[in-house]
């Protein structure tokens, strides 16, 4: 395992790049570690998906019959159109999309027939393996895979499942009367943090818009990109939904004295750590969502909130709305029924993934009705 004395290839060319030009924004050396395109952590060609961490998407194909319901049922919204956009933003390798598209040409043939799915995934490694994972669906034009959002989403949903902790953010500390923001310089060390004045007046506004007020010496993150990412999002959905499933709390929580040195961490080998400057490119960055800020900057472009709620109130909800034969049935076997009844308490979980992750919801161009996954327990 490389250490902070053996710098990995991308830490040479950021701490190189530092040199000639200054330096960089967190969110500069985020976005580098993550998508570089040779030695970014998502985007090389001998990533190992999943190797740092555990997914809902991992808990197949649970996790993906019990969201279709819910898409399937956002379709019946919709009025059942002939062609119903499915956009996965974040798609990965297609582990989950698979989960879904094989479940509706089981459960749902009409809603399979209007599907088009489109996963959307930067890596150009990981859009290779979607094409051997969802071969039969692709044979049946349901499935395309592209490396950006299409320029329209005429009817149907644009959801993610852990894509915006993964977008660069800003650090941000508060000193004295000041906000400064924590930038990435070098010294004899290697890579370090560096204080120095805001690099964009959008970051101030991030917080006076929400009413964000930081204690004296608490660090927070601002994603500017989810803020963006979320208003391009909104203008290209003319009739339908955005689902984000991902872990974080509302402005409010997020940034109280109970994170006073922020939310940001390192994930290697399924253990989490704050030296972010160990092995740039060789481990996952991600930090909190501020589900507010998506809200916020959602409402810019005309989506509404359909409803916030935890991912074990979803999940739940959704089970039983399909009379929880999604771990249960006649056709499983008693083992298939007891794997699939510990992968939903893993899903639903309290101290786990069940109330660290949220799922927020917004619509556009319709007055939904109360949807299921929404309904409380």
């Amino acid at each position: 395992m490389a250490s902070r004395s053996e710098p990995t290839p991308l830490a040479l060319i950021l701490a190189e790049r530092i040199r000639s030009h200054g330096p960089i924004t967190f969110a500069e050396y985020m976005e580098a570690c993550l998508y570089h395109p040779v030695h970014g952590y998502y985007t090389k060609a001998e990533q190992q998906p999943g190797r740092d961490y555990f997914t809902s998407a991992d808990a197949r194909p649970l996790f993906g019959r019990l969201l279709a319901r819910q898409l399937q049922e956002m379709w019946c919204v919709l009025g059942r159109p002939d062609t119903f956009q499915l956009v996965e933003a974040g798609a990965g390798t297609g582990r989950l999309a698979k989960q879904i598209l094989d479940f509706a040409a089981e459960a749902w043939p009409d809603f399979y027939q209007a599907l088009r799915f489109i996963a959307v995934e930067r890596s150009t490694s990981r859009r290779s393996v979607q094409s051997e994972v969802l071969d039969a669906h692709i044979a049946r034009g349901r499935f395309l895979s592209r490396d950006e959002l299409p320029a329209e989403v005429a009817c149907g949903c644009i959801f993610s499942n852990e894509l915006i902790d993964a977008m660069p953010v800003h650090r941000l500390v508060r000193e004295g009367n000041d906000l400064r923001e924590i930038y990435v310089g070098t010294d004899k060390n290697g890579l370090c943090d560096e204080m120095g004045l805001l690099s964009s007046s959008e970051l101030s506004e991030y917080l006076s818009e929400q009413n964000i007020h930081l204690n004296q010496g608490q660090q927070a993150e601002a994603n500017l990109a989810a803020c963006r990412w979320i208003e391009q999002a909104g203008k290209m959905l003319k009739r339908g939904f955005i689902v984000t499933i991902d872990y974080g709390h509302e402005a409010q929580e997020l940034y109280d004295e109970r994170h006073m040195r922020g939310t940001l961490l390192a994930y290697e080998r399924h253990r989490a750590g704050e030296d972010w400057f160990r092995v740039p490119g060789e481990q996952d960055l991600t930090a909190h969502v501020n589900f507010s800020a998506l809200d916020l900057y959602g409402r810019r472009s005309g989506l509404v909130q359909t409803g916030f709620i935890s991912q074990s109130n979803f999940l739940l909800a959704l089970a039983r709305h399909g009379n929880f034969s999604d771990l249960q049935s006649d056709e499983m076997t008693e083992v298939e029924q007891t794997q699939r009844r510990l992968l939903f308490k893993t899903l639903i979980n309290p101290e786990g993934m069940g109330e660290t992750f949220q799922v927020l919801i917004q619509h556009k161009g319709i007055d939904p009705e109360n949807l299921a996954g929404l309904q409380p327990l």
